[in-house]
């Protein structure tokens, strides 16, 4: 792994905690994150319109590394525009962003992604945004194929793109934004280890998952698919 990163500990003082979290919502917002995931998400609900179904329906949704909730939050109201009532819920190993996120409207459960406390094709959606980059590599592919065997519609991973100029970018706009001195660490942590395009696309391969990545505005990189019902 490279460097290290407050969130990297589920024993992190949680007045930090709370800190860098919000900061993390806050970029999302401006940088692409949240965007990421939405729109990979409105795919599938569209494409249930698309097929005919326009009567409403509940889905849920797991959010691995739920951080404070706001990925969850954007997804539940984009899926309200399509008829669509998103039950969303968190699974976070620290419990500060455990209970930040459940304050937010998100309950969420404090866990280990890698024994979710889940069968095959439990819940309809599962979300994963910045969350594998804090995983070393073996481990983050055996997280992605949980993430396929547990979800029965759809799985959307979002994580960073490697980049100098997007770190640059965020140390910039951290200190403009008068974010705590560990965001602007952490942010370019994080962007040092983010992934290539070649990079993601082996970690899918591993996991036995039949899909492609794709860069997204934002130093994003993104993955999204249904899982086989085979």
């Amino acid at each position: 792994m490279i460097g290290t990163e407050l969130l990297d500990d589920p024993r992190s003082d949680p007045v930090l905690v709370g800190r860098e979290l919000r900061d993390i919502a806050r970029l999302n917002a401006l940088f692409g994150g949240t965007r990421a995931v939405v729109r990979e998400l409105r795919f599938f609900f569209e494409r249930r319109r698309a097929m005919g179904n326009r009567k409403r329906e509940t889905w849920t949704l797991l959010d691995v590394g739920a951080g404070s909730g706001d990925i969850a939050l954007a997804a539940r109201a984009a899926a309200r525009q399509l008829d669509i009532d998103l039950k969303a819920i968190g699974l976070e190993l620290n419990p500060t962003a455990a209970r930040i996120a459940s304050a937010a409207g998100v309950p969420t459960i404090v866990a280990d992604g890698s024994a979710l406390p889940l069968g095959p094709r439990s819940v309809d959606v599962v979300v994963a945004s910045q969350v594998l980059h804090h995983l070393p590599r073996p481990v983050a592919v055996r997280w992605i194929a949980t993430l396929d065997r547990i979800a029965r519609r759809a799985v959307v991973l979002a994580d960073l793109r490697r980049s100098r100029v997007a770190m640059a970018g965020v140390w910039a706009a951290s200190v403009g934004l008068a974010m705590s001195g560990v965001t602007r660490h952490d942010a370019v942590v994080s962007l040092k280890r983010g992934y290539t395009k070649t990079e993601f696309d082996e970690m899918l391969r591993q996991a036995g998952v039949r899909t492609v990545a794709r860069y997204r505005r934002g130093a994003r990189i993104v993955a999204a698919w249904s899982p086989s019902t085979e």
